[in-house]
């Protein structure tokens, strides 16, 4: 049976990933940190994770298997989770895939790199919009 993991610390939409999850009978594990209430529902798990460093990711990882879903921003961790075959998700409905994630890992690395060379480029990241929440929502169905 599918699963579906979510880096949940900073994510935008646990909200439609519950929803969706419910709909379709799939349990979820909304990994955090902390201070993530849990939820009402038993198929969505929290797991909280102890602090540090890439310790949820280090949990997703460790349980995801092929087939399973995975919701991130964490590119690096995504790379990793398309290697063991799991499907991933970004939080504004993009999906990553083994033909994809070459080249957003080499765009992250730039952008990370042109960031720490000009403090100007800090901070202009588009804000999260209705329409990336509607197409998250689209892509997780499509996935599933």
């Amino acid at each position: 049976m599918k699963k579906i993991y979510v880096d949940a610390d900073a994510c935008p939409v646990k909200d439609e990933v519950t929803k969706v999850a419910i709909r379709n009978k799939i349990s979820t594990y909304m990994v955090c940190n902390g201070g993530i209430r849990p939820f009402k529902n038993l198929l969505i798990k929290l797991i909280i994770v102890s602090e540090g460093a890439d310790e949820a990711d280090k949990w997703i990882f460790n349980n995801v298997i092929a087939n399973d879903i995975v919701v991130t921003a964490d590119i690096p961790l995504a790379a990793k989770c398309l290697d063991k075959g799991a499907n991933v998700i970004k939080h504004d409905g993009q999906v990553l895939t083994v033909n994809n994630i070459g080249n957003i890992l080499a765009t992250r690395d730039l952008m990370s790199d042109l960031r720490s060379s000009d403090p100007f480029l800090k901070g202009k990241n588009k804000s999260f919009s209705q329409i990336d929440r509607g197409r998250f929502l689209n892509s997780l169905q499509s996935l599933i």
